[in-house]
C-alpha cells in the first residue's frame, strides 16, 4: 500500500521520532493512506490542533508510554485504537445542541465510522468505545484501552494550555 503523496508534508509539522513512525506504519498504513482518515486534519481539536495531528500524537504518546512501563499489550491494536479514538468526521465546535454533549456522545460516533472504514479487532473496539473514560462511565476492558485514556487526556491537556498560551501572547502583541 503506498501512503498518500500529502503524508510527509502532514507529518513535517508534527513531532514524532523516526522508530515511532516506523512502528504507526508498520501496524496501520491502511488507515495513515485512507482518505478519510486524512479528512481529520480538516477539523480542530484541541486550541488548533487538528484532530488528526492529536490522533497521531495520542497513538506515539501511548506507544511511549507502553514502552516506559513496560505493560504487555498487543502494539498494533494499540496502535489503531489510538489512530481511530477520535474518528467522529464532524467539527464539534459548531454551536448546536448535539455538539453541546459531543464528549459524551463522540466515541460511539467514532466507533460507528471506524467500523464501516476499516476492520477492526475487538480490543480496538473496546479501545475507542471508552477512551473518554471517566467522563463516560463504562472503563475500557483491556491495558490498550488504560493506556489510551492516559495519553488522550495527557495530549488533550497539553494541547489545551498550549493554545491557550497562545492565545495570551497574541493578546499581549494586541496591547
Amino acid at each position: 500500500m503506498i501512503i498518500r503523496n500529502d503524508f510527509p508534508k502532514l507529518w513535517a509539522q508534527i513531532d514524532i521520532k523516526d522508530d515511532i513512525r516506523e512502528k504507526l506504519i508498520m501496524h496501520a498504513e491502511d488507515i495513515l493512506a485512507s482518505d478519510k482518515f486524512h479528512l481529520t486534519s480538516t477539523f480542530i481539536q484541541h486550541g488548533d490542533v487538528s484532530v488528526y495531528e492529536h490522533c497521531l500524537m495520542v497513538a506515539a504518546c501511548a506507544i511511549k508510554i507502553n514502552e516506559q512501563l513496560k505493560i504487555k499489550c498487543n502494539e498494533r491494536a494499540l496502535i489503531r485504537g489510538a489512530l481511530l479514538h477520535d474518528y467522529f468526521l464532524y467539527d464539534w465546535h459548531e454551536k448546536s445542541w448535539e455538539n453541546s454533549i459531543h464528549g459524551y456522545t463522540h466515541p460511539t460516533k467514532s466507533l460507528k465510522n471506524a467500523c464501516h472504514d476499516f476492520d477492526l479487532s475487538a480490543i480496538e473496539r473496546d479501545m475507542i468505545k471508552h477512551h473518554m473514560f471517566p467522563l463516560t462511565p463504562t472503563p475500557p476492558r483491556c491495558r490498550e484501552g488504560a493506556l489510551l485514556c492516559i495519553a488522550d487526556k495527557f495530549c488533550a491537556l497539553k494541547e489545551t494550555l498550549k493554545g491557550k498560551g497562545e492565545l495570551k501572547k497574541k493578546r499581549a502583541l494586541n496591547k
